[in-house]
């Protein structure tokens, strides 16, 4: 029973100096870090504009697509995708041996016609002098009505193959002006300076008529084509202007409605849209981009540009609690615009966040607000 006892009073004496040393202030966590110089703003719950995305591409508002325009190989390309041209610079060459054919046979029909009419104006001068002086003579009486009646015949027939030969010529050389125009056909050359954006042939391939060779953007001004749903007509306009994104670039840009093809797609029931972008070196014809259309506005919670932390494909924000801590908070991000960045979940209105916070680890530590 001694035993019992003792081994119970060893057990309590244990507990309390167990007891006693957690209660010991110098074993407390210590004070948190206190980080100063930071600046914090409030969430804010604010109407913002509801948008619509419109997806698209990024085109010269000038382009060109050369084809063919003759059937013929092509024998030469000067030019690939991205090359810079300058206007009139040659830039495919096709087989035009047939029509190189043709334009010498028009040659030599136009030199024939020429010769021909040559002869029928000696004949036709020659018949026509004939006739004044025969016209003299009968006057005289020292000519015979026949002989007089033969040498206007002469003369007439003279004028009428004089007349004949002249069509001939003229219609041998329009036919000489179409083959040079044919002939000419097998050198493609750059309709304006610019950047070739496609190439849909090379060398030896076979080109027909209407078949695209290359495609050429013109140095210049640039838009973004995009495609809009035919419910959204109602609420855009040529002029208007909306906000756009480009992929390739972080900074946003305002474009402005230039036009609007008034030709649906008849499987999508889309319209095109295309919006003037301004000019910007980081800008170039194929990059990806989508423009906001606004259909209404919406109540989203807010937060500044500076507070959002990017990981990556993951976004966070460090919070303020009311002891002054900073946690770090994990949240869903949607639009930006000029009033901020809308999160989607993740942090409430009201709520304190850090601004500017860069690569900083606050996790745990006091921030101190400058006055």
């Amino acid at each position: 029973m001694n035993d019992r006892r003792n081994h119970f009073v060893l057990l309590l004496a244990a507990f309390l100096i167990a007891l006693t040393g957690c209660s010991n202030p110098g074993n407390h966590p210590p004070d948190p870090t206190s980080v100063s110089g930071l600046t914090v703003a409030q969430v804010k719950l604010a109407q913002v504009p509801k948008m619509v995305a419109a997806a698209g591409t990024v085109h010269a508002r000038e382009s060109a697509t050369l084809s063919a325009q003759m059937m013929g190989t092509v024998t030469s390309i000067f030019v690939r995708e991205g090359d810079q041209v300058q206007a009139g610079q040659l830039l495919v060459v096709l087989d035009g041996a047939q029509a190189l054919s043709d334009l010498g046979r028009a040659h030599a029909s136009v030199a024939s016609s020429e010769a021909e009419m040559k002869g029928a104006e000696t004949e036709s001068a020659l018949a026509k002098s004939t006739l004044s002086r025969y016209e003299i003579l009968r006057e005289k009486k020292s000519v015979s009505p026949q002989e007089f009646d033969e040498v206007q015949r002469r003369s007439e027939s003279a004028a009428a193959r004089l007349e004949s030969a002249h069509s001939i010529m003229l219609a041998a050389k329009a036919s000489e002006a179409s083959v040079r125009a044919v002939a000419g056909y097998a050198r493609l050359h750059a309709p304006f300076s610019g950047y070739v954006t496609a190439r849909h042939a090379d060398p030896g391939s076979m080109a027909t008529p209407g078949t695209p060779l290359l495609e050429i953007d013109k140095t210049g001004p640039l838009q973004l084509h995009v495609t809009v749903d035919e419910s959204l007509l109602p609420l855009i306009r040529r002029g208007m202007t909306v906000p756009v994104s480009i992929s390739a670039s972080m900074q946003p840009v305002i474009g402005r409605i230039s036009e609007i093809v008034p030709a649906a797609d008849p499987a999508s029931h889309s319209f095109l849209v295309k919006i003037d972008l301004p000019p910007m070196s980081s800008l170039h014809p194929g990059m990806f981009g989508t423009a906001g259309i606004v259909i209404g506005d919406h109540a989203a919670i807010l937060v500044p540009r500076s507070a959002v932390v990017s990981h990556g494909s993951l976004n966070s924000l460090w919070i303020v609690d009311g002891n002054h801590i900073a946690s770090l908070r994990y949240i869903t991000i949607g639009d930006k615009n000029d009033t901020g960045v809308e999160v989607l979940s993740g942090v409430s209105a009201r709520e304190i966040v850090v601004l500017s916070a860069g690569d900083r680890e606050l996790g745990g530590q006091k921030i101190e607000v400058g006055k």
